[in-house]
């Protein structure tokens, strides 16, 4: 099989596998409401932990400081108490104190609005200037708050689609953004990201894949794997 023959096919096998999990779990339609700096910040604080714990945590930070202009200058271990329920506190307080000061240096103003009037390449390239925010978070900014093409993987993400066979079994998240992007419409990005990461979440978790009930297993090199070998 050539190499453009291998592309058209795992092409169709993710444009079917779209649309079963389209079908099991409902279309999503992003909204567009958050603001990319809130974005921005919640998902540094969601780096390495659960959703439930960062955003505990960005509560917390929006609480103790309601403008971001009130984080100017603060200390980074008082930052840290008030995000600890995140997980990895003193770094992640670092990190968006960082962010804050870069943004604010070279715009003048605490605001990423201006993001929206770039090319997604662009926006993506001023976002990698701040240390610690990374392909994932850049991703999360570009497709949930500024509406660009961008396909985060997470480790839900990245576990499923080893297993289904979409990308190689020694494939990066850094580099499964990239193969995953080449393979779904960009129409469909956000409404895939969701599903499978809800698929991975209550069908094909990490520990013991619940295969019975998987509504994708047709397509699913794992499956197909193990159904060979118990046979």
């Amino acid at each position: 099989m050539t190499r453009s023959h291998g592309t058209a096919s795992l092409k169709r096998k993710a444009t079917d596998i779209d649309r079963m999990l389209t079908k099991a779990y409902g279309r999503k339609v992003v909204e567009l409401e958050d603001d990319p700096l809130d974005t921005l910040v919640e998902t540094i604080l969601s780096q390495n932990t659960t959703d439930r714990n960062s955003h505990r945590a960005f509560q917390a930070l929006k609480k103790a400081y309601p403008r971001w202009g009130d984080l100017m200058g603060e200390d980074a271990d008082k930052v840290a108490k008030v995000i600890r329920s995140g997980g990895l506190a003193g770094i992640k307080a670092s990190r968006i104190l960082g962010a804050l000061e870069f943004i604010n240096r070279e715009r003048g103003v605490l605001n990423l609005d201006f993001l929206r009037d770039m090319s997604p390449q662009d926006a993506e390239a001023w976002l990698a200037q701040m240390k610690g925010v990374g392909p994932k978070t850049r991703s999360i900014v570009l497709l949930f708050s500024l509406g660009m093409p961008a396909f985060p993987v997470d480790t839900h993400i990245h576990r499923v689609t080893k297993r289904i066979g979409l990308i190689g079994p020694r494939v990066s998240r850094e580099q499964a953004q990239t193969d995953l992007a080449a393979l779904v419409p960009r129409s469909e990005f956000f409404n895939y990201h969701i599903n499978l990461i809800e698929h991975g979440r209550t069908v094909c978790q990490a520990r013991k894949p619940r295969c019975p009930m998987c509504q994708i297993s047709r397509y699913c090199d794992y499956f197909v794997r193990t159904a060979k070998a118990e046979s």
